[in-house]
């Protein structure tokens, strides 16, 4: 009788190289590969995996000894220590080092966010390291235009980290005043206006229904069914949720804001039965050893189910959020519910859904709607000459 075959894949995960361990189910291959030193359980790509090092493989085969053939034809031995990225070192001399540091201090007395302090802190290093090396009082608003001009145009930076590199220059500014920068004269691009990517409701059921994984299912549920951010999904914690009276409690949300939500009374069942399954600690959603759930797992089982759903459009989990906003509008619900629903601090931003709900433009009648049917009713001869041309 010939052995099950055990498959050893590199792949890149949790910013590591791993073995992903891969084999048709069996239950003695299960209890094999749970005796690995560090085996860990993937969701997003369901498999086990263990870290990338001189010794895992020989410790693979040698667990998987007599009860299955390793095949480990895919492994790249010169990945062995190695990250997928590794970030490039700018060259920036120390005393500027000093200043970037005392500059995300200010970021953070200000009371910026970590991603808002991160994301101004390398745009403005970005900058320094283009100045080369000179004095930061010879920066001038010429500097900030050469490096659009030299770096963000060529590689195709977005338009709205060009305005989040004018934001920071304006802070610096503020916080180092030796520079020659007069942050009045400095231009920021317009906004992209840009129409949110919209799912019909069928699409939206469609998508829940391929998505085969209890977990995955509740938290694709609970997107759409509440427009919550990705973020706020996974900072959701257990006592957030109140069946009773079906909310729940997003505490800190974008801008620091708390709100209620109303959740489907349809989706009590299915949070109920995931709670039960997976017994969370802390956060509602939890992945290895309890921890918080990542951003991308969900983007990556997201992909999958609209992969089996066969849905082309682009996809992100804000696409539900925009698909839940329309939808509320669809039905008539006052915008000022859905901004206070969605937690938009201005009515300007939940304003975007009139220009996707088909609701009022399917009440306008197209101009060639009205001409054929001012044709097709005096005589038939000018209705069989207008169906002969169109």
């Amino acid at each position: 009788m010939s052995l099950p075959t055990v498959t050893i894949l590199p792949k890149y995960h949790r910013k590591k190289h791993q073995l992903f361990i891969e084999f048709s189910y069996d239950t003695a291959l299960i209890k094999r590969v749970r005796m690995l030193k560090g085996a860990l359980w993937s969701a997003s790509h369901t498999s086990w995996y263990v870290p990338y090092d001189e010794d895992a493989l020989a410790h693979i085969k040698s667990v998987f000894d007599g009860y299955a053939t390793v095949n480990d034809s895919a492994v790249d031995y010169s990945l062995i220590g190695k990250t997928k990225h590794i970030k490039r070192a700018r060259t920036i001399i120390d005393a500027h080092r000093i200043v970037l540091q005392g500059y995300r201090d200010y970021l953070r007395g200000k009371r910026y966010s970590d991603s808002t302090v991160s994301s101004y802190l390398a745009l403005m290093a970005d900058l320094i390291e283009f100045h080369d090396g000179k004095p930061l009082e010879a920066i001038n608003n010429r500097t900030v235009e050469a490096f659009v001009e030299q770096i963000m145009v060529p590689k195709h930076y977005a338009i709205s980290t060009h305005r989040q590199f004018i934001s920071a220059i304006k802070h610096f500014t503020t916080f180092y005043t030796d520079t020659e920068i007069d942050d009045l004269k400095l231009y920021m691009p317009k906004k992209d206006k840009l129409l949110p990517t919209v799912l019909s409701q069928a699409e939206i059921i469609d998508l829940i229904r391929c998505t085969e994984n209890l977990k995955h299912r509740t938290i694709l549920s609970l997107i759409y069914s509440c427009g919550l951010r990705i973020g706020e999904v996974v900072n959701l914690r257990t006592n957030a949720i109140d069946i009773d009276r079906r909310q729940v409690i997003v505490k800190q949300g974008k801008g620091r804001k708390d709100r209620y939500v109303i959740l489907a009374e349809s989706f009590l069942p299915m949070l109920q039965n995931y709670v039960l399954t997976y017994q969370p600690n802390q956060y509602l959603f939890e992945g290895q050893n309890n921890t918080q759930y990542s951003q991308e797992s969900i983007r990556a089982f997201l992909k999958r189910s609209c992969q089996k759903a066969k849905i082309t459009k682009r996809i992100t989990p804000h696409t539900l959020r925009h698909s839940y906003a329309t939808h509320l509008l669809e039905q008539g619900i006052d915008i000022r519910y859905i901004q206070e629903l969605l937690g938009h601090c201005k009515p300007e931003t939940t304003m975007i859904y009139t220009h996707v709900s088909k609701k009022d433009l399917l009440n306008i009648k197209s101009p060639l709607d009205v001409a054929i049917k001012g044709l097709s009713t005096p005589n038939a001869g000018q209705q069989g000459l207008l169906s002969q041309h169109i």
